[in-house]
Parts: C-alpha cells; sequence; structure tokens
C-alpha cells in the first residue's frame, strides 16, 4: 500500500464533496440575493427620481426655493432641498460630537483599562444600548434632554429643537461607536503592547502611541458606520428636531428644523401625507440622494482604511 495520500483522497469522499457544492451555492445564493435587494431598492429609488425630474422638466433650479421665505414645503410643491440636507448635516454632526468623544472613551476604557469583571459586566450594556427602539431615544430627548440641558444653557424658544435632536442621535449612536471601537483595540496583538512596555512606557503613553494608531482602520469604520447611521435616523429627528422646513432657521441649531428622513416621513402620513405626482415622486429624488452619501461615506472610509492597513 502506497503511503503517499492524492489530492482526491484528502477532499473525502464523493457524498462529502457533493455536500459541499450543495452548501456552496446554497451560500452563494443568499449573497446573490443580497446584492439583487440592493439592486432593486436602487432601481426603484433611480426611477422614481427620473419620473420627478420629467415632471419638473429636468430643471434643477426648482430643488432651489427662491422666495422670500423658502423652505420644504412640498404640498406647496417649495423644494428647497438644501433646507432638509442642512437639518441633516447639522443634526448629524451635533450627534457625532456627543458620540465620538464618549463612544471612543468608552471603548478605550474597557480594552485597556477596565479589570475583566467590569469589562464582563459594561460590555455586554453597551450591545444591549445598541438595540434600544430609537422611539424611546426620543421620549428621552423631549422628557430629559431638552428639559435638563439644553433649555437651562441655551433657553431656546422652541423646546424642539436641531440641538435637542442632535444630542438625542449622539445618544443612540454611541454604542455603535463603542463597540466597534472596542473590538477593533482589542484586535490589536499583545505583543505591541508588551514591546511599549518593555521599554518603559506607561499604559496612556502606550494606548495613545501604539495601540490607537495600530487600530485605527477599525476605529475609521466605527465613525462611518455610527455617522450613517446618525443621518439616517429617522424617528428621534422628527420627535425632536421640530419638523420645521422653513429655510433661513436651518442655519441656527436652537431652531426647529427638518431633516432628509423626517421629510419624508411628514410625506408618508400625517396631515403633510402625499400620494401623487412631484411632492411624492420628489421623495424618491431625496431617498437617492440620502443612498448616494451613505454610499460616498463608505467609499471614502473604506479607501482610508485600505490607505492605513498599508501603512501599519
Amino acid at each position: 500500500m502506497n503511503g503517499l495520500l492524492a489530492v482526491a483522497d484528502l477532499s473525502g469522499d464523493p457524498r462529502r464533496r457533493a455536500h459541499d457544492r450543495r452548501m456552496q451555492r446554497l451560500l452563494g445564493s443568499s449573497a446573490f440575493i443580497t446584492i439583487i435587494i440592493s439592486a432593486l431598492i436602487l432601481f426603484v429609488l433611480a426611477r422614481g427620481s427620473i419620473d420627478f425630474l420629467k415632471s419638473i422638466g429636468w430643471d434643477l433650479g426648482v430643488l432651489r426655493d427662491s422666495s422670500k421665505a423658502p423652505g420644504w414645503f412640498p404640498r406647496r410643491e417649495r423644494f428647497d432641498l438644501i433646507t432638509i440636507v442642512m437639518g441633516s448635516v447639522l443634526m448629524g454632526s451635533i450627534a457625532m460630537l456627543v458620540a465620538v468623544p464618549l463612544g471612543l472613551g468608552t471603548a478605550v476604557y474597557l480594552s485597556e483599562f477596565a479589570p475583566t469583571r467590569v469589562r464582563k459586566i459594561l460590555k455586554p450594556i453597551v450591545e444591549v444600548l445598541a438595540g434600544i427602539p430609537s422611539v424611546i431615544v426620543g421620549y428621552f430627548a423631549l422628557k430629559f434632554i431638552a428639559p435638563n440641558i439644553v433649555d437651562p444653557i441655551f433657553s431656546p424658544d422652541q423646546s424642539r429643537n436641531m440641538v435637542v435632536a442632535g444630542l438625542a442621535i449622539g445618544v443612540l449612536v454611541i454604542p455603535i461607536m463603542a463597540s466597534i471601537s472596542e473590538d477593533a483595540l482589542r484586535a490589536v496583538p499583545s505583543s505591541l503592547r508588551e514591546a511599549s512596555y518593555g521599554i518603559g512606557a506607561r499604559k496612556s503613553t502606550t494606548t495613545i502611541r501604539i495601540v490607537l494608531p495600530a487600530a485605527v482602520s477599525g476605529i475609521v469604520a466605527a465613525f462611518i458606520i455610527a455617522t450613517s447611521r446618525a443621518i439616517g435616523e429617522t424617528m428621534v429627528a422628527a420627535m425632536a428636531g421640530g419638523r420645521d422646513g422653513s429655510g433661513p432657521r436651518v442655519l441656527d441649531p436652537l431652531e426647529p428644523g427638518l431633516t432628509m428622513t423626517a421629510a419624508m416621513t411628514n410625506a408618508a402620513g400625517g396631515t403633510d401625507q402625499v400620494n401623487s405626482g412631484a411632492p411624492f415622486q420628489v421623495l424618491f429624488f431625496v431617498g437617492l440622494l440620502l443612498f448616494m452619501m451613505t454610499m460616498g461615506l463608505n467609499v471614502i472610509g473604506d479607501r482610508f482604511v485600505q490607505r492605513v492597513r498599508q501603512q501599519y
């Protein structure tokens, strides 16, 4: 008997190979279905956007309200797109000003400084917080953030404004930033830490100079995901942001504002509901723009991550 094994012997018997091929086709089908669903979403948004552009004669000037009181009022066919884009950017920026320092600080503590027992308790809590329904955070904004934080400090004219909504959205995305960043920090090889300690570096110095740079690709990924979540948040923005489409107010974060997602929600139901014509078709255009914004963030983040990985 020859003691040498052929490749066919290592691959197993025919039944096992047939089973592997079936599993490969099944998993490949799952990936293909996911791609098809994404393509269908993009197709529906693109078709609706084209219908809207046809209805306005491909005149993009319609998307800039030049009246004395510009704003986003689709039922009056006044589509000041800059109003809702700036509302989304402003609330999302306020949210990230909250989420980045608190989320990254939480991640660093859990990864580098927390005792094992404390980490085992806090990490599941952080991950559970990521699953809190956004409507609960919306009520938290109205009942706690507005009366106890924003009103005493800034004294705004209205308790529902973009600062309140931004802070609440920041609270909502802190767990996302913290959990993904902590996983990235924990993935840094222990040998890097030990080498730093071996030359006399303190724990804080090792964390700042060694661990954080080595984990920057994962931290950037966390930032991109959290930013996309903040820009795409609907319920908190609709509940706490004031849902005011007046254009001049969008530059003042202490005034009510309107995000892209909240504008789409307003038009989907309630007194501002629209079902046909340009006021309905413009929602697909807004959805496509939002889709492209989040895709652009992902592409930029992916390029940055690849460049950093080449350095480290």
